[in-house]
């Protein structure tokens, strides 16, 4: 089967930095889009940023210019680096992922991760 794994989050200062990891593992054939989306409490979750096989990107207009999403495809990994970090930027980070896999042949999913916290607070 696939796994995704996040990694990274914790409790920042406003004005501070983080860097979220994502791996995603098993018989994974190719990984198409993937992306990062949050959940604050009480909203609804939201697309943070993706990012095509090839490299395009887009992003939510609340972190243009502060965010960057990146990926390694020869290790199944897409990260998200996160500066000038506001309070409300306070949510679960999840990751998702368009994934091809072998399961005896081969299927698609869109996958998400566990989720990782990040917290923005002095």
């Amino acid at each position: 089967q696939v796994q995704l794994v996040e990694s990274g989050g914790g409790l920042v200062q406003p004005g501070g930095s983080l860097r979220l990891s994502c791996a995603a593992s098993g018989s994974i054939a190719s990984i198409n889009g993937m992306g990062w989306y949050r959940q604050a409490p009480g909203k609804q979750r939201e697309l943070v940023a993706g990012i095509s096989r090839g490299g395009s990107t887009n992003y939510a207009d609340s972190v243009k210019g502060r965010f960057t999403i990146s990926r390694d495809n020869a290790k199944n990994m897409v990260y998200l680096h996160m500066n000038s970090l506001k309070p409300e930027a306070t949510a679960v980070y999840s990751c998702n992922a368009d994934i091809t896999y072998y399961t005896g042949s081969l299927r698609k999913i869109n996958y998400w991760g566990q989720g990782t916290q990040v917290t923005i607070s002095s």
